[in-house]
């Protein structure tokens, strides 16, 4: 079995403060003075959850490029928000203290829709969102069935009662796995489709996947509890209220959010399109990183011409 490739750290990690009780943790990489795009990594995930061709791209491109720990994973405080809006005020206030104004924010699978979330809540902010196989509303007019959620949505209520021992119980699967982790990764891609198979082995996503999950669940895993959640509510806007411009990635074969979802929610967005990744499953964005980051700016650059 082939070793794991080592992994630039990021260039600068540490924590802000969001309340009086509460922080998020991020970390950057690419260019410090550049323009500024957070990336919100998938469920499970964390901040480093940044393929190596974004984190390059962005060194060439002037690119600024932040990953954020949801509440419960890495150095963030654990935290249930009420709804997917609300994470925007914490967003809002980490922009402020790194001294961001203006910024794209994309999304992975979970992170989809507090993306979502913070278009609506900051469209003076946010030049443009991005959308890598995020999840779908689960509830109210604009919900569609199927997918992992439908698990999500018969679990989220249990969570919410039983939630304190199944985090020390998932901190104490991460502590078993720990040793056996790249063995571990090896089985989840041989049963994974084809074409997350092929990213998973992949020598610098490999090491990507391993370092973010090592080090972000290192002492809590309560995120993606709290991701299944609020997924499960109604998430706090109507997606036509995002008024930013919005691209998707989808694959068409994906087996976590099925294409059709990505469909349907681009189908309910004013400005949004959606690109196919053909033959592909979950994990495919995160292939098209480049591609990605490079219409990020392509829509900051029509917004300051506008």
């Amino acid at each position: 079995m082939p070793m794991v490739v080592a992994i630039a750290r990021p260039k600068l990690e540490g924590n802000v403060a969001v309340s009086e009780d509460r922080q998020i943790g991020f970390a950057e990489f690419g260019c410090a003075q550049g323009r500024a795009v957070f990336w919100l990594h998938g469920t499970p995930g964390a901040r480093r959850q940044i393929p190596v061709e974004a984190r390059v791209f962005a060194e060439q491109n002037d690119i600024r490029l932040i990953g954020i720990d949801r509440p419960g994973i890495g150095s963030s405080t654990p935290y249930q928000y009420e709804n997917v809006l609300a994470f925007s005020k914490d967003l809002a206030i980490i922009a402020d203290t790194l001294g961001v104004d203006k910024m794209a924010v994309v999304g992975l699978s979970g992170g989809g829709p507090y993306t979502l979330g913070c278009a609506t809540a900051m469209p003076d902010r946010i030049v443009a969102a991005g959308v890598l196989g995020g999840v779908a509303p689960t509830v109210g007019p604009e919900a569609i069935a199927g997918g992992l959620m439908k698990v999500g949505t018969f679990a989220a209520p249990i969570i919410e009662v039983a939630g304190a021992p199944l985090r020390l119980a998932a901190v104490s699967l991460i502590r078993l796995i720990r040793p056996v982790a790249e063995p571990a990764l090896y089985i989840y891609a041989g049963i994974s489709p084809e074409g997350d198979r092929k990213m998973l082995v992949r020598p610098e996503f490999k090491a990507m996947f391993l370092d973010d999950l090592l080090n972000g669940s290192r002492k809590q895993l309560a995120a993606p509890l709290a991701d299944i959640v609020v997924f499960a509510r109604d998430w706090g806007f109507r997606l036509d209220e995002v008024k930013v411009p919005v691209r998707w990635w989808h694959g068409d074969r994906d087996h976590i959010v099925p294409f059709a979802h990505g469909q349907h929610v681009v189908s309910k967005l004013p400005d949004a399109e959606l690109y196919t990744l053909s033959g592909e499953s979950h994990l495919a964005g995160l292939g098209r990183a480049e591609d990605i980051l490079r219409t990020m700016l392509d829509l900051w650059d029509r917004d300051e011409k506008a």
